[in-house]
């Protein structure tokens, strides 16, 4: 994947933090070896090196002659001979190895001047063993120059420079040092900025998420901080921008299909952790806040968590229906005031996919379709297990929840394509604890109103006598009937229309 500037701009704006640790380590680092590093002085001479003539031409020749030769006596000045004559002559508490490692050179270009160096942690010694290089350096030379058989050397070395101590030292240097790595930890920042970014598979934005399911995207959830303490969007999040993620999410998919009005409806997920259970019950408080008959089921048999969000019992519910053991009626819970009801998961049983994918279940789901607006179903993941898969057949159709920067595409996708496998309907997907501030610029604008927050109820017990009570006082689990006695046998299919018709007439006798 290439990157142009944008990208590095936008890869270094997510991971500021990344930039800053890397900038903060190389400098810490550059401190602490500069503290740590003892402080080293320099003392330096400059030789001239001639060679005999007297003639123009002479001279000339001699000048080419020294130039080259110049290039030589830097490998002098820094050759053992040369520091066991300073040291036999004085060593200052160094060997010749020591002093022969103090000593640098180098040729001033162009000219016949070469410079020498010592470097020491001792000012004075640095100073001494630069007078004592002075001496000794023109007569090793002079030695090296002389030809046999003659008392004059071809080439002569004098002193243009007296040996002189740097008034500061020469390291550390602590201006340099931090300034390198100061650049040094801006590059491995953004460069590491850079390579995550590139290497991050995670779903960051919605238009990722619909090109990896290839659905679109119904709502982004924004990040709350309360929300762990406050998962519902109830009394200080009824106006929050998480709520109103959600009833964004509740107008967009009374649109999804037109043509037949969505009336049951999957919610699950790729992997466990991503919000499916919390989506569910706050898009079911959203819809009784329209005026919408809503009911959840918790079909999520291995880890329900419904019930425990919206304070509920939970110990019977759908598993003891489905196996028979009791009337929908008597453990389905009306949540507070509002519209919404809550069919618990009861029971956990040991073949959840099987009981799931049963005739009862289908019967169960139709009959609930029939007596509310909207029925909600929470299921396990989709890539653990198969649960949400065999779940989303029977209902109408399914919403995929991930999570912003945790299901990565190929999560996502692998979900979407188990539902594709199962000819389940995949109405969207959802976008969960976005940043509020994030790259795409999504930002929330809240309006304080007077519309009172829905409260729960106390554990609810089983539904009271009221016309809604009964369209579900029917069979709902199916259990033998009796021509006449079922609202399943009326004559029209949507038991609201049959009640409707039937006005506040008392529920007809209830099946055993």
């Amino acid at each position: 994947m290439t990157m142009d500037l944008r990208d590095y701009l936008r890869a270094v704006r997510k991971r500021w933090w990344l930039v800053a640790m890397a900038v903060a380590i190389s400098v810490g680092v550059a401190v602490a070896v500069t503290l740590l590093t003892p402080p080293r002085y320099a003392a330096s001479v400059t030789f001239f090196v001639s060679t005999r003539g007297t003639e123009v031409i002479q001279a000339f020749q001699g000048g080419q002659f020294a130039q080259q030769r110049v290039k030589s006596y830097v490998d002098v000045l820094t050759s053992n001979r040369l520091a066991q004559s300073i040291a036999a002559d004085d060593p200052a508490g160094l060997t010749a190895e020591e002093i022969q490692e103090e000593v640098t050179a180098q040729v001033v270009p162009d000219t016949v001047l070469v410079q020498a160096t010592v470097t020491d942690t001792d000012r004075a010694r640095a100073l001494r063993l630069a007078q004592r290089l002075a001496v000794q350096f023109p007569a090793l030379v002079s030695k090296l120059e002389t030809p046999p058989g003659s008392k004059l050397p071809t080439v002569g070395v004098q002193i243009i420079a007296e040996p002189r101590l740097a008034d500061a030292p020469v390291s550390p240097q602590p201006v340099r040092n931090v300034g390198l790595a100061l650049a040094l930890g801006l590059i491995v920042g953004v460069g590491a900025a850079a390579l995550r970014e590139s290497l991050d598979r995670t779903i960051r934005t919605p238009e990722t998420l619909h090109e990896a399911t290839g659905a679109p995207v119904l709502s982004g959830i924004p990040f709350d901080r309360k929300a762990d303490k406050s998962p519902l969007i109830t009394e200080g999040s009824a106006h929050s921008a998480r709520a109103e993620a959600m009833r964004q999410l509740r107008t967009n998919l009374q649109f999804v299909n037109v043509d037949r009005p969505l009336r049951s409806l999957v919610v699950s997920s790729a992997l466990p952790g991503e919000g499916k259970s919390t989506t569910v019950c706050n898009l079911g408080i959203a819809f009784a806040e329209a005026g919408k008959r809503a009911i959840i089921i918790d079909a999520d048999l291995r880890r329900p968590r419904v019930a425990e969000y919206l304070g509920l019992e939970g110990g019977g519910g759908l598993t003891n229906v489905l196996a028979g053991q009791t009337n929908v009626r008597d453990v389905v819970q009306q949540w507070g005031d509002s519209g919404l009801w809550v069919l618990p998961s009861g029971s956990i049983p040991p073949n959840p996919s099987e009981l799931l994918g049963s005739g009862n279940m289908a019967d169960l789901l139709t009959s609930l379709s029939a007596a509310f607006d909207i029925v909600l179903i929470d299921t396990p993941p989709l890539l653990p297990v198969t649960d949400a898969a065999v779940m989303s057949t029977l209902a109408d159709g399914c919403i995929l929840v991930s999570r912003h920067a945790r299901t990565t595409v190929a999560q996502a996708a692998t979900a979407a394509e188990a539902l594709a496998k199962v000819n389940a309907q995949l109405y969207g997907c959802v976008l969960n604890m976005m940043p509020t501030k994030s790259g795409g610029g999504y930002s929330y604008y809240t309006y304080d109103t007077a519309t009172p927050a829905l409260t729960p109820a106390p554990a609810a017990g089983p539904l009271p006598d009221s016309p809604f009570r009964s369209e579900l006082v029917g069979s709902l689990v199916r259990t033998p009937r009796h021509a006449g006695n079922d609202p399943l046998d009326a004559p029209t299919t949507d038991l609201r229309v049959y009640y409707r018709q039937q006005g506040t007439a008392p529920a007809p006798p209830v099946t055993s």
